[in-house]
């Protein structure tokens, strides 16, 4: 039996939009660790006011990229400098379509001169692997899935463990007899425990101090054990799928865009390549806003706030789309939404104060004028007080302080024009920075 393509689903749903819309979707929250060790609430407090600990190694798809034509492959379909790339570094991969759409970006580690590793969602490994293939670069490929996707179960090749917080330097220390060695944002050490060799990556959260610690997975239970022990006296606290979700709203990363690969002709390829149940299959669209046209939700890399990371001094696929991007005044601006206290307990419930909150949904954002913006991803942050929401919306609106309303409720879809008055209730909301914690706006990558 043939397996399913994504044009094969497109083709029998009737669009792409038709393919993704699920009202009511529930939110990805990562697999196999709890939902909750302390409480949700706690959880998030212990990154902001303590330390934490989060256990990443199930969720992340791994894609090992190793041959002599690795960083070509790389660079021409990614809009980054691969010059000046140091092994140890890692990097926010940008990989954009011919229009300048992303395809969704990951976390690209360079292993060695021509090894690297792109970890994440799979969307933009599926596009570099495609691409290579196609093009016949000479370059080799091995996938580890996420935990939930493995064939036949088993355990992941990498552990990975975050320690963040207020006192993550100080646990660091203790775990090691000493402070790691000065490192640069996104860039890596090599650490040893107790003769067990990984490399700490220098990482952060929701603008807070920490590392990640990456090593192969026969040593994962030792290294988790021993942070958890040393943790004790100062403190730690586990963090499980609820809050681990929620972090990304402060720092101003939106998790999985929906790629720009449906709907252009020259990707018709790509789209028989891509396996129906899969990301760009299976991850649902729902919320307020409806767009029967599934080109009203791909969004620029310049919108997400990778301008920093484009770099023009190569050729790449998507370049001069970007290049015209990057002097339009029409590309909507990334913000935080900060929900109104009093309107998220009527309308969402929660008693004294919200309760907990997770939205990939994409929502309707106000004005008196009419449609503004679309909510990405929206959370309650307990240390905060209320519910945050990752925003896309005009640059006219975009200034702080700005006063918009944001609609809450599913759209049922196909039948029903997208701006019909369901009588959904309105939701106040101020508009913010992104990112919204001030060291992650201001310092976070000071020393990359």
């Amino acid at each position: 039996m043939t397996t399913p393509s994504l044009q094969d689903g497109i083709d029998k749903a009737g669009s792409p939009v038709d393919l993704l819309w699920q009202p009511d979707a529930e939110p990805w929250t990562p697999e196999v660790v709890e939902r909750e060790y302390a409480g949700w609430r706690t959880e998030q407090r212990a990154w902001h006011e303590g330390v934490a600990l989060l256990n990443l190694s199930h969720h992340m798809f791994d894609l090992w990229i190793e041959g002599p034509d690795a960083t070509r492959t790389l660079a021409e379909y990614g809009a980054n400098n691969f010059d000046r790339f140091a092994v140890g570094q890692a990097k926010q991969y940008v990989p954009v379509t011919r229009h300048g759409h992303i395809v969704t970006d990951g976390i690209l580690s360079r292993e060695a001169e021509n090894a690297y590793v792109l970890s994440g969602v799979p969307a933009s490994q599926h596009w570099v692997q495609y691409h290579a293939e196609k093009a016949g670069h000479d370059v080799s490929f091995a996938t580890d899935p996420s935990s939930a996707f493995r064939p036949g179960g088993g355990d992941p090749k990498l552990f990975r463990y975050q320690i963040q917080g207020p006192l993550a330097l100080e646990l660091i220390a203790k775990i090691f007899g000493s402070p790691v060695p000065q490192t640069k944002f996104f860039h890596s050490t090599p650490v040893t425990l107790d003769g067990r060799a990984f490399k700490a990556l220098r990482h952060g959260m929701a603008g807070q101090a920490g590392y990640e610690f990456v090593g192969p997975w026969e040593h994962a239970a030792y290294v988790h054990e021993a942070f958890v022990k040393a943790g004790e006296p100062l403190g730690l606290i586990q963090v499980g799928a609820l809050a681990y979700a929620t972090p990304s709203v402060e720092s101003g990363w939106i998790p999985s865009p929906v790629p720009g690969i449906y709907t252009d002709p020259e990707l018709a390829g790509y789209r028989d390549w891509l396996p129906l149940f899969g990301i760009e299959g299976k991850r649902p669209l729902h919320g307020s806003y409806y767009s029967e046209n599934i080109e009203d939700y791909y969004v620029s890399p310049f919108e997400l706030g990778y301008g920093k990371m484009i770099h023009f001094g190569h050729e790449f696929h998507g370049r001069d789309a970007l290049l015209a991007a990057k002097e339009s005044e029409n590309l909507r601006k990334k913000v935080t939404l900060v929900f109104d206290p009093d309107d998220v307990r009527r309308v969402v419930g929660g008693g004294a104060g919200p309760g907990f909150v997770l939205s990939y949904a994409r929502h309707r954002v106000e004005t008196s004028a009419g449609l503004a913006g679309v909510t990405m991803q929206t959370a309650a942050i307990d240390p905060v007080g209320t519910v945050l929401s990752l925003t896309l919306i005009d640059p006219a609106h975009a200034a702080p302080g700005t006063e918009v309303t944001v609609v809450w409720g599913e759209h049922p879809g196909r039948g029903t024009a997208p701006e019909a008055d369901l009588g959904f209730p309105r939701i106040r909301a101020t508009v913010q920075p992104s990112p919204f914690d001030r060291h992650a706006r201001t310092d976070y990558r000071r020393d990359a």
